[in-house]
């Protein structure tokens, strides 16, 4: 992290636009592991849910090969702990078998806590450094994404009382573009000129609930937003559930190659600011070819 954005180990370029997998365990049917990476090839949040609670020993087969082929695929993976109540001894013993495993690899991006909601900041602070300490027992360097209270919004909060001691710490920022608008960039902004390093670690252009309409001005505007202040983003969310936000249709194949008629408004133009966004990425890659 360099003052308030994310640079590339390898370019020291900021790497922003990327896409997010629901939920690793929920794909494990829907997309073959490395097969869905190397179709997405850009990013995917690897989501744990309560079923690594109930079932670790599933949920780590399938966290394990989604995390191996995002390394040998040479892109990205963040290892989301997602959740909205704090689950601190889990998570503790979950990251520290994470950071052993996989902090020797620079694509490893860990998010301890997706979205608090009723917390405190100081309790979301107390939290983060003790999941903070154990990771950085094993790992000294890769970036960690640390949520605020009100479901990643409250950034106020965050920039009036930062983690003190730790390096290479980002603080998560979540919007719906048809919910979310001005107030919260407003709020945003204040704490990113503030010094404050804002990685937005789940967005997407409908109502907060991830249905509805997609407000397509709105969604826009915060792009641009993030793109000026060089702010990485994910989209919410590659999968193919009966909401808008879920970017696929159920017939798409989980091998990749969708056309156009497979992929939903709300992944056209998701695709649409990647692309748009990430020039140099596409036309270096079709100069390799």
């Amino acid at each position: 992290v360099r003052l308030d954005h994310l640079l590339s180990r390898e370019t020291y370029t900021e790497p922003r636009a990327w896409m997010s997998l629901r939920s690793t365990l929920w794909h494990l049917t829907l997309f073959g592991f490395e097969r869905s990476v190397k179709t997405l090839y850009l990013f995917f949040e690897n989501c744990i849910e309560d079923n690594y609670i109930e079932n670790p020993e599933h949920a780590l087969n399938c966290i394990n090969a989604v995390v191996k082929a995002a390394i040998k695929n040479n892109v990205y993976v963040i290892i989301d702990w997602h959740t909205y109540y704090p689950q601190k001894e889990e998570a503790k013993a979950f990251f520290s078998m994470m950071a052993q495993k996989y902090g020797k690899y620079p694509h490893v991006i860990y998010e301890i806590y997706n979205e608090p909601m009723e917390d405190t900041w100081e309790s979301v602070k107390e939290y983060a450094t003790d999941i903070i300490t154990e990771i950085r027992k094993y790992d000294p360097d890769n970036i960690i994404l640390v949520g605020s209270p009100h479901w990643d919004q409250d950034l106020h909060l965050v920039a009036a009382d930062p983690l003190q001691g730790f390096n290479n710490i980002m603080y998560t920022l979540h919007f719906y573009a048809a919910t979310h608008k001005q107030e919260l960039r407003d709020r945003a902004t204040a704490a990113w000129e503030q010094g404050i390093p804002i990685f937005v670690s789940e967005c997407a252009g409908m109502e907060c609930t991830g249905d509805g309409p997609l407000d397509i001005e709105e969604w826009t505007r915060w792009v641009e937003w993030m793109e000026a202040h060089k702010i990485s983003w994910v989209n919410w969310s590659i999968s193919d559930k009966n909401e808008t936000c879920s970017m696929l249709l159920p017939r798409a194949d989980k091998n990749g190659g969708w056309d156009e008629s497979l992929i939903k408004p709300a992944g056209r133009q998701s695709r649409k600011f990647i692309r748009q966004y990430n020039e140099a990425v596409y036309r270096t890659k079709k100069e390799k070819k």
